[in-house]
């Protein structure tokens, strides 16, 4: 029977990340070819399980560096429209900006939590503010990367949190939108939930939990 639900922020409990980012793409005039070579070989190196060796994301992520190292970082590898780098001081905020709350997610935790189920939000963060307005009727604990100085996928940040709510790994069910993130979980016996609409997810979570969730 499974006792709780640890949960990913961006582009699960929020919009999907492709479509936030593409709204800061274009905002920011950034040259959309150039951006995604760039991130590509970033996030590629940062979550692809043949990836070897460390990256400004890990770093990041774990807090070990500051957002606005960061930001200049990565600001200095981008291009606008114009062909200069953008304005590095605020690039993450007004990145995050546009992930926007999906209440159907939200109102889920909600009845989960009723039904008894213990819930723990775990992100990686990237420096940034999280709206948590709310999150008291949502979330028993909060995990997030850079306030620990660990990062999904490693093995650690998931014990970590299984400790905070109390559960074994196999009690609990652990939903994320990156495939590698998931497969960090299941090595524990972590039920993993692959996030790609919250219809499906929420659905997913009934039948798992056993509970209405909606």
């Amino acid at each position: 029977m499974l006792k709780g639900v640890l949960i990913d922020w961006g582009g699960v409990l929020t919009v999907d990340l492709s479509e936030a980012v593409a709204e800061w793409v274009v905002a920011e005039r950034l040259d959309p070819d150039h951006y995604r070579q760039v991130m590509r070989e970033l996030v590629m190196n940062a979550y692809e399980g043949s990836a070897t060796g460390e990256n400004m994301i890990h770093a990041l992520e774990r807090g070990e560096i500051s957002g606005l190292d960061f930001e200049r970082d990565l600001a200095a590898r981008l291009l606008t429209t114009d062909g200069v780098p953008p304005i590095a001081e605020g690039l993450l905020a007004r990145m995050f900006s546009r992930f926007h709350r999906v209440e159907p997610m939200y109102e889920m935790l909600r009845e989960a939590r009723a039904a008894g189920v213990r819930t723990c939000l775990l992100s990686n963060s990237w420096a940034n503010e999280y709206p948590r307005d709310g999150w008291d009727d949502v979330f028993d604990e909060v995990v997030i990367s850079g306030e620990i100085g660990m990062r999904k996928p490693e093995a650690r940040i998931f014990q970590h949190a299984l400790g905070r709510i109390g559960l074994a790994g196999p009690e609990c069910v652990f939903v994320d939108d990156i495939q590698a993130n998931i497969e960090a979980a299941r090595g524990l016996g972590i039920v993993g939930v692959h996030h790609r609409d919250p219809e499906t997810t929420i659905s997913e979570l009934e039948t798992l939990l056993r509970v209405p969730l909606r």
